[in-house]
């Protein structure tokens, strides 16, 4: 038997899009994987096929060894069980709720996979804990985006997916945020499958890339 590791990310999946076909297929041990191409290639309709937001037609996916969908043995994790902390290009905040709220929202969606950390760790970890009274939708673009990686992490997370996190944010910013998810990738281990069109970002952070279209 091979004592070889499993792939941090083992996807195979098919799924319609548009008039034709998206396939996508690739093993990555790296820990942070990046995926790349043209806009309307279908990188954020993988993330959404790794966090069971959109259904394949065909396929598995596999993270870290453990099967969320597999076509042939009928598999299909509900997305609450796939411990997916997801940042979503648009982050998804409630601007009418206080940063703290928004945070705690993300724990009661942790369901069957509790956060690895507590609020105090991740106010810790991302530097935050002076805006939890503040409301969402008095925050910095920074500001709102640690706000929505927190709240992923705190959701359960086994696995992060970041959906162009960086691309409204100024160079300042954006090299601070950059910081963070590679403490994040460094400190607590977690797999990252990462979609951006920036071709620094990507060299920076990833450890594979994977094209797509």
């Amino acid at each position: 038997m091979s004592s070889e590791a499993a792939p941090v990310f083992d996807i195979d999946v098919t799924v319609p899009r548009g008039e034709g076909i998206l396939h996508l297929s690739f093993a990555s041990h790296a820990a942070i994987t990046a995926l790349v191409g043209r806009s309307g290639a279908g990188k954020t309709s993988v993330l959404d096929m790794v966090a069971g937001l959109l259904r394949p037609q065909a396929g598995r996916i596999a993270v870290a060894g453990r099967v969320l969908f597999d076509s042939v043995a009928g598999i299909d994790l509900p997305p609450e069980r796939r411990g997916c902390g997801y940042v979503f290009q648009d982050l998804r905040l409630f601007p009418h709720m206080t940063v703290e709220r928004n945070l705690l929202y993300g724990a009661r969606r942790a369901g069957s996979e509790p956060s690895l950390l507590s609020l105090l760790d991740v106010c810790a970890l991302l530097g935050i804990e002076p805006l939890l009274a503040r409301p969402v939708r008095r925050l910095s673009g920074g500001e709102a985006q640690r706000v929505a990686i927190g709240r992923a992490l705190l959701s359960g997370a086994r696995f992060l997916l970041f959906d162009e996190p960086l691309s409204s944010l100024d160079p300042a910013r954006r090299g601070e945020i950059m910081g963070l998810i590679e403490r994040i990738r460094d400190e607590l281990g977690l797999p990252i499958l990462y979609v951006s069109h920036d071709a620094a970002e990507v060299e920076r952070l990833a450890g594979n890339v994977v094209p797509i279209g």
